[in-house]
């Protein structure tokens, strides 16, 4: 590919530039200037107003678990109960037995997708009764947006054996009615009571998954990113062969590292390395030099782990998956063999957990982070820095929306509601940040996530009031950690940054939000992606001269 990208303000992953063109030939950066290139490309793009960035790098998302459920019962686009509950039905009577569209579906296929919002029903916890309305025969499971719960109706529990006499497995939690029956809502390890009797996913299902994410990234300017589980996780089979077939017939388009999922339940660690250690790739554009631990839940679910106990009528201090001892051998050993260590840590007794298994390890040169930092201790926030250890910021988080401020707020009290997502406080600790989307979660909108980490609110939030304003970031810190600061965690060199002779990994912006009110950063959005030298995603191709 040979392009010139003319009258364009560009942010080289670092700062603002004092030139206004990119050239590309043959897919590598050849030279940024000023004015019309020497030896001009006969395609050319002047992009008047415009920004251009490295390509977003998305340091924890699932995108083939994402990829899947955008063609199964997706809901995520749904606005409230009904809508989701109209999807639901569109999507059984689409895949019912006997439909054009349902070939080889019987009664007993199971109704699998996810998508749905914990603040649309009481509690955050959706019933089976309502499921059983749209769909009696086949079994349905479906995840939370979060990915931390499942929504199950009665056949499904059917199948699965579950009924008031199951055991809470550990870790896990049971929505139960008055009578100790289930009432068709599952939450963390209690989730896989059910998803253990779905059929697995194939791998034709699984490839085009993987293939349906990432094209869903690259429309938002993503050239690279961090998979957040490599491995059989709630339901999903994992997505390591689909990466190395992706790759080997040169559809993987974008930059990878795998993050290799440490499971719940490991009694000898040093097998489990050694496991792992027989997973690891080192070149190429899918690596799996990283391995992934949940620590804890969502605070939702009062699976979060806490240091004091819950400020509502339930109580209690939540979910540590893993013991102080398991984590410190774990992280020691991982750390020995080369490995990165990603964490899910949400409350703050889990991100200190983190923070002490790391300090353990001593002096260390590898690139440890902890992804969500939701609830931290303030005593914590300077060990991050002090560590060497990155906070990976799912920023789109950092506002008053619904979630929030139903199942969140009163969850947490007065005290810890002051400590969520310290952005600024990181930020001027010294603390390495890096971001990344978690979708399916929530939207893999870069430009959504980057409005909240510098306003603290968003134009859909159930609340305007910025949250905790004193915790925003300026613009261009936060778009270095969706850029540079997030490649370091990948131990990218092809991504992250703009330089001659680079392949060109770039996104295009709409506008300049340099030149934006704060308040209207939400409006920007991705015109153009490049990646790997090709143009991946273009939105303006009618505007493009020869």
């Amino acid at each position: 590919m040979n392009l010139d990208v003319l009258d364009v303000s560009i942010f080289d992953g670092h700062s603002v530039l004092p030139a206004n063109r990119i050239s590309i030939r043959d897919g590598i950066i050849t030279e940024i200037g000023t004015g019309a290139a020497a030896d001009p490309s006969e395609h050319t793009i002047t992009a008047t107003g415009k920004l251009i960035t490295p390509g977003f790098v998305d340091a924890h998302v699932h995108t083939t678990f994402g990829g899947q459920e955008s063609l199964a019962c997706d809901l995520s686009e749904a606005q409230d109960l009904e809508a989701s509950l109209e999807m639901i039905r569109g999507y059984v009577t689409a895949t019912a037995p006997g439909t054009g569209t349902a070939a080889g579906t019987t009664d007993d296929s199971w109704v699998t997708g996810g998508g749905w919002s914990m603040a649309d029903f009481p509690g955050g916890a959706p019933t089976a009764v309502l499921l059983d309305e749209l769909s009696p025969d086949r079994p349905v499971i479906l995840l939370s947006a979060d990915h931390h719960s499942a929504w199950v109706n009665t056949r499904a529990m059917d199948l699965a054996g579950l009924d008031a006499s199951t055991p809470t497995p550990p870790g896990g939690v049971i929505e139960k009615d008055a009578a100790g029956a289930p009432t068709g809502c599952l939450h963390e390890s209690a989730m896989d009571l059910v998803s253990a009797h779905v059929p697995a996913a194939s791998d034709a299902d699984i490839r085009a998954g993987l293939l349906a994410g990432q094209s869903y990234l690259h429309a938002f300017g993503v050239t690279a990113w961090m998979d957040a589980i490599v491995g059989d996780y709630s339901g999903h089979r994992s997505p390591f062969d689909a990466y190395i077939e992706a790759e080997d017939t040169g559809d993987l388009s974008a930059e990878v590292v795998g993050s290799l999922w440490w499971p719940r339940d490991v009694d000898d660690i040093d097998a489990q390395v050694a496991a792992l250690l027989e997973q690891r790739r080192t070149h190429g554009a899918f690596r799996t030099t990283s391995v992934k631990f949940m620590l804890d839940g969502i605070v939702e679910s009062r699976t979060a782990a806490m240091s004091a106990e819950y400020s509502c009528a339930c109580g209690g201090f939540g979910t540590s998956y893993f013991t102080r001892e398991h984590l410190h051998q774990a992280f020691a050993a991982l750390d020995a063999a080369g490995f990165d260590i990603h964490c899910h840590a949400i409350g703050d007794a889990a991100n200190k957990a983190a923070l002490d298994a790391f300090e353990s390890i001593g002096n260390s040169v590898r690139r440890h982070h902890i992804a969500h930092v939701q609830v931290v201790d303030p005593v914590d926030i300077g060990r991050f820095a002090q560590l060497g250890i990155t906070a990976n910021l799912q920023a789109l988080w950092a506002c008053h929306d619904q979630q929030l401020l139903d199942l969140n707020l009163p969850y947490l009290g007065t005290e810890r509601s002051r400590w969520l997502y310290p952005f600024k406080s990181f930020a001027d600790a010294g603390t390495h940040l890096a971001m990344g989307s978690d979708w399916p979660v929530s939207t893999p909108n870069p430009w959504e996530a980057i409005h909240v980490a510098v306003n603290r609110s968003h134009p859909d939030a159930g609340d305007p009031a910025p949250l905790l304003p004193e915790q925003a970031i300026d613009l261009s810190t936060a778009l270095r950690a969706y850029t540079s600061g997030s490649a370091h965690l990948l131990r990218s060199e092809a991504n992250g940054t703009i330089r001659p002779g680079q392949i060109a990994n770039l996104a295009l912006a709409s506008a300049n939000p340099f030149a934006l009110d704060p308040g209207r950063l939400a409006e920007v959005h991705n015109e153009m992606t490049i990646a790997g030298g090709r143009i991946v995603h273009d939105a303006i191709a009618a505007e493009r001269q020869s």
